[in-house]
């Protein structure tokens, strides 16, 4: 018995990693330990700005994503402000009965004013942020400039009076004023999703790859969802240097693994493929041959194992007891592998079904799992996004439609 006792102690050290990164993610990062090997760390440098209320000096080669100013943006987010929000009833509509709120004011300080009620309390936030194509104004929050500074920058503010500027491509800190706006506002958000939150971000390309990067730091690596491409410009955008773009992205990321996505109901042709019933219902068959990435038999070695088949008696199990042997093989013959493991297939082998199927000239047998339809069944969301009711030229439409018909109702007519 001595061989199956863990003969160490409790990692304490990785245990403490391990809750500063529920904590704080953007202060773990990877460093190579003195045995040569890969390990988390704790960037104490990051640690010490997070608990400070002034930009902290300090710097180490590690792994890192970062950029000039990067210390002041997190400074941005922590920095405590002496205002509250003020509500306007004459400007409300229905002011006691709705549950809505829409409110005016720098969103960098209305995220923080919002923490004191909302904190951990929002199930989704989404946001579309400026796109930094080089025409964007963006806000410079507490980075300060003189009044010869402002003109220079050609500097706009907005209704609110905060201060803006064009982030246009020849200026040196681009991509660095643009993250400076953006993370602060990222930190802030999370704060305010539920643990089982999610935040959905629009972006394009000029600024996705360092999204998806602030995004990974601050929620954690492991709480990146999906990047979805979604169809907005079905024309493509004629002002694009060499190819019309008609996508753009939204990035979804979670606040811990509580997440669920619950999915989208089934239409009617996914419903007919249920085209097979017993007496547990309708189900449809899907193969149990692992298809598309890590497909491959020394992608899972123990994955890979012959199902043994009766076709007289249709039964099938992973014991040596039936004449047809069935291996999971690839469309080029090569050795692939099964999506359940030997157990599961034995233990579930109610579930599986083997039919003949024509592969080239020749049939051959392949087993396949039953799939149930039940009233709760749904499908997970595309990775791309291309229906009409969500790119630019279905929502002029709308537009269009609605101050038409706000016309006609305002019209009158002499009698």
């Amino acid at each position: 018995m001595m061989e199956h006792l863990n003969m160490q102690s409790m990692d304490k050290v990785a245990a403490n990693v391990a809750k500063i990164r529920e904590l704080f993610p953007n202060c773990v990062t990877e460093r190579i330990n003195n045995e040569g090997k890969l390990e988390h760390a704790i960037d104490f440098d990051m640690l010490k700005q997070e608990l400070s209320d002034h930009v902290v000096d300090g710097l180490q080669e590690r792994y890192q994503f970062t950029w000039p100013d990067k210390r002041k943006a997190i400074l941005a987010a922590n920095a405590p402000i002496n205002k509250t929000l003020r509500p306007c009833r004459e400007e409300s509509v229905d002011f006691d009965n709705t549950e809505n709120l829409y409110i005016e004011g720098d969103n960098l300080e209305v995220l923080k004013l919002l923490q004191e009620t909302y904190l951990g309390k929002v199930k989704m936030i989404y946001i579309d942020p400026p796109y930094n194509t080089g025409n964007d104004f963006i806000y410079r929050d507490e980075f300060k400039q003189n009044a010869s500074e402002y003109k220079d920058n050609s500097g706009q503010y907005d209704e609110e009076g905060n201060q803006m500027v064009t982030n246009t491509e020849s200026n040196g800190r681009f991509h660095t004023d643009w993250l400076n706006m953006i993370y602060p506002r990222l930190k802030l958000a999370k704060d305010l999703l539920s643990d089982d939150g999610v935040i959905a971000i629009s972006i394009d390309e000029n600024e996705v790859e360092n999204l998806k990067r602030c995004c990974k730091e601050i929620y954690g690596e492991s709480n990146y969802i999906a990047t979805i491409i979604s169809k907005m410009n079905p024309r493509g955008s004629q002002s694009s240097k060499d190819i019309a773009i008609t996508h753009e992205y939204i990035l979804v990321i979670a606040k811990s693994k509580e997440y669920q996505v619950n999915g989208l109901e089934l239409t009617e042709e996914q419903e007919k493929e249920y085209k097979y019933q017993d007496a547990m219902g309708c189900y449809r068959l899907l193969g149990l041959r692992k298809r598309g990435a890590d497909s491959r038999r020394e992608d899972s070695p123990s994955m890979y194992f012959p199902i043994y088949y009766d076709p007289d008696n249709d039964n099938l199990s992973t014991i040596e007891k039936y004449s047809v042997i069935i291996y999971p093989k690839l469309s080029d013959g090569t050795d692939g592998r099964w999506r359940w493991s030997k157990s599961k297939v034995e233990r579930e082998k109610n579930l599986l079904v083997v039919r003949a199927v024509k592969r080239g000239t020749e049939y051959e047998y392949d087993v396949f799992s039953k799939d149930y339809l039940s009233e709760n069944k749904r499908r997970k969301p595309m990775s791309i996004w291309d229906d009409k009711e969500i790119n630019n030229e279905f929502a002029t439409e709308l537009l269009t439609d609605l101050f038409k018909e706000k016309a006609m109702s305002q019209q009158t007519v002499d009698i």
